[in-house]
């Protein structure tokens, strides 16, 4: 019984990768963004005192974070400029459709997934989408990877930026503290900088660092 319990985790962990790197080559994105973004938000976890079992589970849900981007055109998600206001509108949605696609699970890494994935554009402040929850009202498995997937975001050239400096996306994060994110996760955030900040001058796979 362990043997077959062990075997379907195993299984499950490797749909949710090949599901989420789908998605990413979808919208532009890499296998290694989801990486990175998994990497760091177990990370924060572990140093808000999460214990090990959770930080695991957040760490497997993330990457499924932007799966409601599958309801989102191309001509949006790959489109070069700024997006206008209904554009901008049908981008937000995904949030919402990532939740819904997510929901009612059995299995406790999609519920966290489905969580994550309707949470992490909230911010702090209450100006986020697509409830405008803010402070201890966000989910925090959506606080964490909120920060996760700016930072590497802003670290990653996409088609409508250039990639940021390192450092300069790390004082980002840092100047967003109480307003986008939650100052406890940027606090724990900056407590690992010196271990996130080698993982971007790797070009490989971060598989060793999980």
């Amino acid at each position: 019984m362990a043997a077959a319990q062990t075997r379907i985790a195993a299984q499950e962990k490797e749909i949710i990768w090949r599901l989420s790197k789908a998605m990413a080559c979808r919208d532009g994105e890499t296998a290694l963004h989801l990486e990175r973004v998994a990497v760091i938000a177990r990370m924060i976890a572990e140093e808000l005192g999460i214990d090990s079992a959770t930080c695991e589970k957040i760490y497997l849900a993330s990457p499924l974070h932007d799966v409601g981007k599958i309801g989102v055109s191309d001509a949006i998600l790959l489109k070069a400029g700024p997006l206008d206001a209904g554009e901008m509108d049908q981008m937000r949605a995904h949030a919402t459709l990532g939740a819904e696609i997510l929901e009612g699970s059995e299995s406790a890494i999609i519920r966290i997934a489905s969580t994550i994935a309707g949470s992490h554009h909230e911010k702090w402040d209450g100006t986020g989408y697509p409830k405008r929850l803010s402070g201890d009202a966000i989910p925090l498995e959506g606080r964490i990877v909120a920060i996760a997937d700016v930072f590497d975001a802003l670290c990653s050239e996409r088609p409508y930026k250039k990639a940021w400096p390192v450092d300069e996306a790390h004082r980002e994060i840092l100047k967003c503290s109480g307003a986008h994110f939650d100052p406890a996760c940027v606090a724990a955030f900056d407590r690992k900088w010196h271990l996130i900040r080698p993982l971007y001058a790797k070009t490989n796979t971060l598989e060793t660092a999980a």
